[in-house]
């Protein structure tokens, strides 16, 4: 699994965030997504890695700017586990 962070900016409140995890969640197979208007940021995480520029492409299509991507692996940590 991986972890991709993505530093957006123009999120300025609760549907902005809305607005691009539902474009994500209509484009891509992934396992959760979640947006944060006061980081500037969505993290996705999904079982295989996103094609960078068609990620930038549906942000961009939303009217938002993609400033960074940034992909690393992700492991699950469990209730116990440190």
């Amino acid at each position: 699994m991986v972890k991709i962070t993505m530093k957006i900016d123009g999120m300025m409140c609760g549907m902005c965030e809305s607005h691009i995890n539902d474009a994500i969640r209509r484009s891509f197979a992934v396992k959760k997504v979640s947006s944060s208007r006061s980081k500037g940021e969505t993290e996705i995480i999904a079982n295989d890695p996103l094609d960078e520029d068609s990620l930038r492409k549906i942000i961009k299509e939303t009217g938002y700017s993609v400033l960074s991507v940034k992909t690393e692996d992700y492991v699950k940590k469990g209730l116990f586990r440190r």
